[in-house]
């Protein structure tokens, strides 16, 4: 299926329109940041502290002064760098983890299932925290370990959709006739796990980007010399119970980001799975006659 078909597939479906635009405006967000931003993130403005949403600073200022418009579009650069880098390190590990694990002898199909069991059972964010404190805050820390933490989730749910497609009398086909282990998973065994390896890859993101705000809130994600989302949050925490709507900003953007995430990864898994393609005519249940 072409790129130009799957996006025409999305844009039909209102959840695939939603994470289509949420997505690109948080891109563009980004790129713009790098060239210009209303005002400069890092100066102080006493005279504008706690002003509210208006003009010229469009959502307030903080208790610094700082534009809390700008301080979004910056800390936007941080959440691209972390969903893209973690789903970068999450599909390595995750196919090639899936791959070994089913298309192997047995043996090493053994020892990596049970690898992939024994690294589920640490949570993600507790390494996370224990590298931070050993090696400091840094955000390929977190790309690292939040990659490699759902890439292992990952590698558990298509190792098992890998085996049911191997089975697949077009698969032994293509053995047949020739082809290598790594032709037969690049041309189809690939495809026909790709809904659901969307599925896992857009939850993964999301759930970086959920980690990286955790993270960053608790003061072992991005220093403070970086702009985030979950560092404006932690500041403005202090002062919810005086300036309420200072605090709903920085939360919102993290909520639309992962909402528009997960919608946009279920919306990708019916646009590229013939089985739940909607519109299309379903084949009716064989109802039994009665012959009198």
């Amino acid at each position: 299926m072409t790129p130009a078909r799957v996006l025409s597939r999305l844009w039909r479906t209102g959840t695939g329109r939603f994470g289509l635009v949420a997505v690109a405006v948080i891109g563009v967000v980004a790129l713009v940041s790098l060239l210009w931003t209303p005002f400069d993130p890092r100066t102080v403005d006493l005279a504008a502290r706690w002003t509210g949403p208006g003009w010229p600073h469009l959502l307030g200022g903080d208790a610094n002064g700082r534009d809390i418009l700008s301080l979004l579009m910056v800390g936007a650069r941080t959440t691209v760098l972390v969903a893209a880098g973690a789903g970068a390190v999450a599909t390595a590990v995750g196919v090639l983890l899936a791959a070994l694990g089913a298309l192997t002898a047995r043996p090493v199909r053994e020892a990596v299932a049970v690898l992939v069991d024994i690294l589920i059972a640490f949570p993600v964010l507790l390494i996370a925290m224990m590298l931070s404190a050993v090696w400091g805050a840094s955000l390929w820390i977190v790309v690292w370990s939040v990659g490699i933490g759902f890439g292992v989730n990952i590698a558990r749910v298509a190792r098992a959709e890998l085996r049911r497609v191997q089975r697949s009398d077009f698969v032994l086909a293509a053995r047949a006739s020739g082809l290598t282990t790594v032709q037969t998973l690049t041309r189809h065994l690939l495809p026909n796990v790709l809904p659901v390896f969307i599925v896992q890859l857009s939850w993964s993101m999301a759930a970086a980007v959920l980690a990286e705000a955790g993270l960053s809130y608790l003061g072992f994600g991005a220093p403070v010399t970086e702009p985030s989302w979950g560092l404006l949050l932690g500041d403005m925490q202090r002062y919810i119970s005086l300036h309420p709507l200072s605090v709903l900003w920085p939360g919102l953007a993290i909520t639309v980001t992962v909402l528009a995430l997960n919608l946009l990864g279920d919306a990708l898994r019916e646009a590229t799975d013939p089985t739940l393609r909607r519109g299309e005519a379903k084949p009716q249940a064989h109802q039994p006659v009665v012959v009198s």
